[in-house]
Formats: structure tokens, C-alpha cells, sequence
């Protein structure tokens, strides 16, 4: 399912090809910075690269049991660890829903023992309850009409039989890896990011689905408005010790849920200490929320590389997928799959 990169050397000469004048001595002095264990590279800003991780047993949003609870004491932490720590091999023979146009049960949607999965085992260090920090009840604010009948419109594509590729998510099209976002959302596996950095760039690799985005820091202004990206057009800017990111310009469709193409981001990444990068996103899109909001993702520096994320290898399963919705439309024996 994954294998290893040839060697993260290749991955960051790939990346490097989209820097554009930072020259290789200067790109030699900041690696010795890092290798020394200094936090900051050459050019005095602080030292952002390594491969990070986010997973955590935290949730997006404040459970409804914990209304008004902003931080959870030690025990309580270690009771709600125990409590929320995620067995998916799980098998169920009552439908639990429709998509592609029949019904789903858990015994073919989740088919993965234990192994595959890794939600992590432990609560973020804060113990915070959510991981929203604004709106102070660590909920999102509530979404708009519009935003809903955006949703219900996707979940009507989603449950028939798929006319063709477009009626099925970013993810399951190995368009968008499902937490690579941006922004990047704690999620079932995969939750790992490599981050390199040079004066005037910045990349975020991403473990899942490989994505890369490059990041000027160099001042250039956006794209026109009318360029949309699956990820958005990023620029960097540092202010002070942390390095905030401005993203724009989406494509309709993206991997963080509801989203659309008025969604602007704004993402800060900040060194706390050796081990631990915060980052921070704030979300605002008046066609999706009420009001913006924000949440706070503790990273932890990792020695483990990133690993090659082969989605749909060939794409065979879109193939099948809409195989199967032809069979669908043909009756139980299939021949609308013909």
C-alpha cells in the first residue's frame, strides 16, 4: 500500500526546483545550522524543516458531553485517552447508508484491521477539549444557507449511482489527500509533513497523497483571481518569529469539508521548542460560515522519513466504481455494465 521514497535527498532536489535565488552556499550554511541543533538557520529566522506529526485523539470540535469544559484535567485526559481510542475493525451487516447507489455497510466501507489506522493514542499537551480554539465553545459556526444546499447537493451526487468521476470526493478521486488539506486536519493516518525551507520558499510535502505545495516568501503578489488552484495560491510573510501563510484563489471543490471557492486561509507556523511546531489556521468564507474561525494543531518533530502514498495505483478503483453504478442502473444483473 505505501513504499519508500527513494530517498528524501530526491524529494527535496524535486522541491527545490521551484526556488528560485537562494544560491547553494547559502543553501549550505543553513543546512549546517540545522544539523548543529540550532533552531534558526542562517538568515536568522526560525528553523521550520523536518518531518512533523499531527496526529491526535483531540477532536476538530468540542464533544457536546463537554460543553463549556475548555481543558481537561489529567485524569480526566487519560479517561477520555481510554475511552476514544478508535477500534475500526469493525465488521456490520446493517446498511449504513447509500452510495454509488446502493447501500454501504462497514464490513466492505471498512475493511482495514487495527494496522492500518493511526488516529494516534494520545489527547494534544494542552489537553484542550477541541481543537478550534475561536469561537470559545470549540465549535464551528453554524454554516449558511447557502453552504447548505451546497452540502446537500454533493451528498445527492455522492449517494447515486456516479454519471462519472466528478460525483465522487477530491480524496476518493487521488486529487487531494483527505487531512493534506490545506489546511491540514488530524485524520485517520498518513498525518505526517515534511516542511523545507530556504530565505525566499517554503514547501510542505505532505505524506498523504504526496502532495507538494510551494510557498514564495519573497513578496510577490497573488495570482489574478481569476487562476484557481486545487490548493490555493499561497504567499509567506514573516512576522516576527512565526511565518504566516495567505491562501486564496480555490478551486470550487477542495478536500476540507464545505469549503468553496471564496474560502481564504490564513495558517501560521510557529517553533515552540525543539520538538513541537503550533499550528494555527483561521478559515473565512461569509458563503460558508456565519464567521471565521480558528483552530490550533500541535506538531511533534519525528526521525521517521515520509513515506510514498500510492493512491488508486492506476486508478482502478474509479474504474470499478463507476462499473459497478452502470451495474446499478442495469439491474441486479449488471447490464448496464456491458
Amino acid at each position: 500500500m505505501r513504499t519508500r521514497l527513494p530517498g528524501v535527498g530526491l524529494v527535496a532536489a524535486i522541491a527545490l526546483l521551484g526556488f528560485s535565488t537562494t544560491s547553494l552556499s547559502g543553501q549550505a550554511r543553513q543546512a549546517a545550522a540545522s544539523k548543529s541543533g540550532s533552531l534558526r538557520l542562517a538568515d536568522g529566522r526560525p528553523d521550520l524543516q523536518g518531518v512533523w506529526d499531527f496526529r491526535t485523539l483531540t477532536p476538530m470540535e468540542r464533544p457536546k458531553d463537554l460543553a463549556g469544559k475548555e481543558v481537561l484535567t489529567d485524569q480526566e485526559a487519560r479517561e477520555f485517552e481510554q475511552k476514544n481510542l478508535r477500534n475500526q475493525d469493525t465488521r456490520e451487516s446493517a446498511p449504513r447508508g447509500i452510495s454509488n447507489g446502493a447501500p454501504t455497510t462497514t464490513d466492505l466501507e471498512r475493511a482495514y484491521n487495527d494496522f492500518w489506522w493511526d488516529f494516534g493514542k494520545k489527547v494534544v499537551g494542552t489537553k484542550r477539549t477541541s481543537l478550534i480554539v475561536d469561537p470559545p465553545d470549540g465549535r464551528m459556526p453554524p454554516l449558511t444557507p447557502e453552504a447548505q444546499a451546497r452540502m446537500g447537493d454533493r451528498m445527492k451526487n455522492f449517494q447515486r449511482a456516479a454519471v462519472g468521476p466528478e460525483d465522487r470526493g477530491v480524496g476518493e478521486r487521488c486529487i487531494l489527500g483527505f487531512n493534506s488539506g490545506p489546511p491540514m486536519l488530524p485524520s485517520a493516518y498518513n498525518n505526517n509533513v515534511q516542511i523545507f525551507q530556504t530565505a525566499d520558499h517554503l514547501v510542505l510535502l505532505n505524506e498523504m497523497v504526496h502532495n507538494a505545495r510551494v510557498i514564495p516568501l519573497d513578496g510577490r503578489p497573488h495570482v489574478a483571481k481569476g487562476v484557481r488552484q486545487w490548493v490555493g495560491d499561497s504567499r509567506g510573510r514573516w512576522v516576527g518569529d512565526t511565518l504566516v501563510v495567505e491562501t486564496s484563489n480555490f478551486i470550487g471543490e477542495t478536500a476540507f469539508p464545505n469549503a468553496g471557492p471564496n474560502l481564504r486561509l490564513t495558517e501560521r507556523f510557529s517553533r515552540v521548542d525543539r520538538d513541537t511546531l503550533l499550528y494555527e489556521f483561521t478559515v473565512s468564507d461569509p458563503t460558508t460560515w456565519t464567521k471565521p474561525w480558528t483552530a490550533q494543531v500541535p506538531m511533534t518533530k519525528t526521525d521517521l522519513p515520509i513515506y510514498e502514498y500510492a493512491c488508486h495505483e492506476g486508478n482502478y478503483g474509479m474504474t470499478n466504481l463507476l462499473l459497478a453504478a452502470r451495474a446499478v442502473e442495469g439491474g441486479a444483473k449488471g447490464e448496464g455494465s456491458k
